[in-house]
């Protein structure tokens, strides 16, 4: 159920960050926010992370399918188990679908978040595919410290 939850949930708040962006920002419109976030910037983006191969969307839409299909095969194998892993998941597969969204139905993915680090402009999707690995990464640790010790206890 945290699987489905963190997917939906992630998908709802980032198709409705960027409509927002889209109807009430133009793009390059800039607002000044401060702290962590430096700026809202309203950017369409026809490529990849960092704008890298721009005018492939949709064929990044296509690879982002695959990737949600392989993610819902694995968990339907079994392979993901434990919260921390299926809450990664579920940010995994909700980001890559968000842009994915946006990728077909727009033909570009608006980005808007600007970090006081300079690290690039980011949506919510994008954010949630980071903490997704983070998640996921640290769940995979767990179950295997879990597996471990279970093994040592019952040989």
């Amino acid at each position: 159920m945290l699987f489905y939850f963190s997917a939906f949930l992630i998908i709802l708040l980032d198709q409705l960050s960027k409509w927002w962006v889209r109807h009430h920002m133009a793009i390059s419109e800039v607002i000044p926010i401060g702290g962590l976030i430096h700026e809202f910037r309203h950017y369409e983006n026809s490529g990849m992370a960092f704008s890298l191969f721009q005018g492939y969307a949709r064929l990044f839409g296509v690879v982002a399918l695959i990737f949600i299909s392989l993610v819902l095969y694995y968990r339907y194998k079994g392979e993901i188990h434990g919260r921390v892993m299926n809450v990664g998941a579920g940010l995994l597969v909700g980001g890559a679908a968000g842009n994915m969204i946006d990728r077909f139905w727009h033909g570009t993915v608006t980005d808007f978040i600007v970090f006081s680090d300079g690290g690039g402009i980011l949506n919510l999707a994008d954010i949630a595919l980071n903490l997704g690995v983070l998640l996921f990464i640290a769940g995979m640790i767990l179950n295997h410290y879990s597996s471990r010790e279970k093994k040592r206890k019952y040989p």
